[in-house]
């Protein structure tokens, strides 16, 4: 199989999520604070009380670990759930949840407005994406996508790896891939090209300021990011930001939970 980045956005890694599918809530469990990163980034949507009316969508979801961190945070919220593998779907699935969360197989970037009045009742109030934007084909029709699923003033939460801008941080992550990641991952599912794939993926993806920038031209505004700690720190970032209210956009509102920052020069 081609491994370059490139051949598995075009297709491929949909298919080695889905061999991964059955180990993959395994792997992510010997990722120390993998799970309370998630929840972190959750809180730092910045939303109100116990999510109570809101809309939420957890693109990427996959097994339903960034699902129950938004869960978590807003027990309340009607949550859906979206990913392009059947694999990771019926996984995510077959775990309990209330009757608030759903789970539906989709290209993010191919949501629609329709979608989420049939599946969500109407506009979406936040989105959730971990560790999604980079497996996309296209990052910026993948913001174009969620900008119009947001209703004027929602938010977004982008979890992800972003390393490019650091060089210590490059450094860390090929250590951390090569060392425990890729013979982990190859150990558990019998083979490794998912996993030399993310490492690939993530030393060729934006930097932290190349999103933020990427974020601001599609249209959000309160554009700002955070670290978050352990041997993670300066690898793995929340980038948040928000549809503009109305069409003069409105006033930016004050950073989200977690204090994230703008670019730091």
């Amino acid at each position: 199989m081609d491994t370059t980045t490139h051949a598995m956005k075009d297709g491929a890694v949909t298919d080695e999520f889905d061999h991964a599918a059955g180990a993959y809530d395994r792997l992510v469990a010997a990722n120390p604070g993998y799970h309370a990163h998630l929840r972190v980034s959750a809180r730092r949507l910045g939303l109100p009380w116990d999510g109570t009316g809101l809309r939420l969508l957890d693109l990427g979801c996959g097994t339903g670990a960034s699902t129950a961190a938004l869960l978590r945070a807003l027990p309340r919220a009607r949550i859906a759930g979206v990913d392009a593998s059947p694999g990771m779907l019926e996984a995510a699935r077959a775990k309990r949840w209330p009757g608030s969360v759903s789970f539906h197989q989709a290209r993010a970037e191919d949501l629609t407005t329709e979608w989420a009045q049939r599946h969500l009742g109407g506009p979406v109030d936040a989105v959730f994406g971990a560790y999604l934007i980079r497996n996309c084909p296209d990052p910026d029709a993948l913001l174009a996508s969620v900008r119009a699923l947001l209703r004027p003033g929602g938010r977004i939460v982008l979890h992800e790896y972003s390393v490019a801008d650091s060089v210590s941080a490059r450094a860390v992550w090929s250590a951390v891939c090569w060392g425990v990641v890729i013979p982990a991952g190859k150990a558990l599912t019998g083979r490794a090209d998912l996993f030399r794939y993310l490492w690939r993926s993530v030393l060729e993806f934006d930097g932290r300021t190349a999103l933020l920038d990427r974020m601001r031209r599609a249209g959000l505004e309160s554009v700002a990011s955070a670290p978050l700690p352990g041997w993670q720190y300066g690898v793995t970032h929340t980038f948040v930001g928000r549809r503009p209210n109305g069409a003069s956009g409105g006033a930016p509102d004050s950073a989200p939970n977690g204090s994230p920052e703008g670019p730091r020069r």
